[in-house]
C-alpha cells in the first residue's frame, strides 16, 4: 500500500521546511526508518525519515523548495502499484485551497464594502486601471503578501484580479513569471547594484519571534557596571590548575553565576503564559549563539547545579552543533533565562530581546581596563557592563535589581558562588 511521505514538524516551532537536499532518489528502494531527506527547519538541518516500506515512487519537492508541513512531500509505493490518484489528491488540494483563498477574498471585501461609508459623487474621469491598494493599505490576501515576501516582490507594483482588485496568489504567480518593470514612481536600481535572497526559514522563525516578543512584551531595562578583577584572576587559578582542558571563559563563569542567583531569585527565573506566571525550580540557561544565518540559543539544563567544567564543556559541545545546524529540539528548547554575550565582539554595551515565554535575558558587554575610584585613589581595573532586559508583566523594577546586585555580588567575588 502506499505511503505519503509529508513534510513533518521537525522541532516545536516549525511551521514549514525547506527540502535541502534527498538521500534518496526516485526508483530507490525504502524501508522504514531509512533517512529520505535532509530538512533546514527552523533551528537546525534535520532528518526527514521514511514511515513506510517500498519504492520511493516520486520526489513532489524538489531540492531548494520550501513547503508548509503538513503537506506532501514524495510517494513510497510498490513497483508497479498505481499513484495517479494520489498525486491527483495532491493536485486537487492545491486547487481547493486557491478557491477557498478567492472565497476568503471575496468574504472580506463583501464585508469591508458593508462597512466603507458612501464615497461623494466625483466629477467623471476618464477609466483608468484601479490601483490594488486604497492610499493606505494594498489590498492583497495573507497568502499573497507572504508569497510576495518571499520572491522579492512589490505588492504596490502588482495588479489584483481578485475581487474588488484584491491581489491573491495568482497575481503574484503571474508576476513572477512576467519580465519585471519598475513600480510607478519608484527609483530604478541598476539589476547589479542589489540582489534579491528569499530568507531561510531560521531567519523568517527570528523575524516571527522578534514580531512577537518586541510587539507584545513590555520590555524595560537594567544596567551594572561590575568590577572584574577578581574574576579575571579566579579563571586564570582555575585553568593553570587544570590539564588544559576545558578551559574556562568568562562566559562560563557568567552562565553558572546566573544560574545561582536565578535560584536565590525565582521570581526572574520564570515564563509569562496566558492566565498565569510558571516560576522554575530548576535552571535551564540558553546562551546566544551565532550562526550564519541568525542567532540560536542551546540550552545548558540544570546549569545551577553543574560545576564551571562541566559548563564550558557542554557549552563548546552545543556552540559545535549550533554553527553545524546538527541541534536536536530537546537542545534549543526548554530554556527559563537567556544570556547573550557580545563581548568578543567589543560591544561594550547592548540590550537584547527577551526569548519569550522567558521574562528575561542577560546581555554581556566586553571586559574592559578602566580608570576607576578604588579607597579614594584612581586605579586601573577589568570593568564590565551588562544590561538585564526584563517582561514588566513578571518582574518589576526592583526584582530586576535585586537579582542584578546578585550577579554583580558573585562576580566581583566569586566565592561566593559557593557559599
Amino acid at each position: 500500500m502506499a505511503t505519503k511521505v509529508f513534510m513533518e514538524a521537525l522541532s516545536p516551532t516549525m511551521e514549514e521546511g525547506k527540502v535541502v537536499s534527498w538521500t534518496k532518489k526516485e526508483g530507490d528502494e525504502v524501508s522504514a526508518g531509512d533517512v529520505l531527506a535532509e530538512v533546514e527547519t527552523d533551528k537546525a538541518i534535520m532528518e526527514l525519515q521514511a514511515r513506510g516500506d517500498g519504492v520511493l515512487r516520486k520526489v513532489v519537492a524538489p531540492e531548494g523548495t520550501t513547503i508548509e508541513v503538513g503537506k506532501l512531500v514524495a510517494v513510497i509505493a510498490g513497483p508497479d502499484e498505481d499513484i495517479a490518484e494520489i498525486l491527483g489528491d495532491a493536485s486537487e488540494s492545491a486547487g481547493d485551497g486557491r478557491k477557498k483563498e478567492a472565497a476568503e477574498a471575496a468574504e472580506a471585501a463583501a464585508a469591508a464594502a458593508e462597512k466603507r461609508p458612501a464615497a461623494p459623487a466625483a466629477p467623471a474621469a476618464p477609466a483608468a486601471a484601479a490601483p490594488a491598494g486604497d492610499g493606505e493599505r494594498i489590498k492583497a490576501s495573507p497568502l499573497a503578501r507572504r508569497l510576495a515576501a518571499e520572491k522579492g516582490l512589490d505588492l504596490a507594483s502588482l495588479e489584483g484580479s481578485g475581487p474588488a482588485g484584491r491581489i491573491i496568489k495568482r497575481d503574484v504567480e503571474r508576476a513572477e513569471a512576467a519580465p519585471a518593470r519598475p513600480a510607478a514612481a519608484a527609483v530604478a536600481f541598476p539589476a547589479e547594484g542589489y540582489e534579491d535572497v528569499v530568507p531561510s526559514p531560521l531567519r523568517k522563525t527570528i523575524a516571527k519571534r522578534l514580531a512577537q516578543s518586541l510587539g507584545p512584551i513590555p520590555h524595560f531595562f537594567l544596567t551594572a557596571e561590575i568590577d572584574m578583577e577578581r574574576t579575571a584572576e579566579a579563571r586564570a587559578a582555575l585553568n593553570a590548575l587544570g590539564d588544559g582542558e576545558p578551559r574556562i571563559s568568562v562566559n562560563d563563569i557568567i552562565i553558572k553565576v546566573v544560574a545561582v542567583a536565578l535560584r536565590r531569585h525565582r521570581e526572574c527565573n520564570a515564563w509569562w503564559q496566558d492566565g498565569s506566571i510558571r516560576y522554575f525550580n530548576e535552571v535551564h540557561i540558553g546562551m546566544a549563539v551565532a550562526i550564519d544565518d541568525g542567532l540560536i540559543t542551546p540550552v545548558i539544563r540544570h546549569a545551577h547545579l553543574k560545576s564551571l567544567r562541566q559548563i564550558a564543556t557542554e557549552a563548546r559541545e552545543l556552540a559545535e552543533r549550533a554553527r553545524a545546524r546538527k541541534l536536536k529540539p530537546d537542545e534549543y528548547t526548554g530554556g527559563t533565562f537567556s544570556i547573550s554575550n557580545l563581548g568578543m565582539f567589543g560591544i561594550d554595551q547592548f540590550t537584547a530581546v527577551i526569548n519569550p515565554p522567558e521574562a528575561g535575558i542577560l546581555a554581556v558587554g566586553s571586559m574592559e581596563e578602566k580608570p576607576v575610584a578604588v579607597d579614594g585613589a584612581v586605579a586601573v581595573r577589568k570593568r564590565m557592563r551588562v544590561t538585564m532586559s526584563c517582561d514588566h508583566r513578571v518582574i518589576d523594577g526592583a526584582t530586576g535589581a535585586r537579582f542584578l546586585q546578585t550577579v554583580r555580588q558573585m562576580l566581583e567575588n566569586p566565592l561566593a558562588i559557593v557559599w
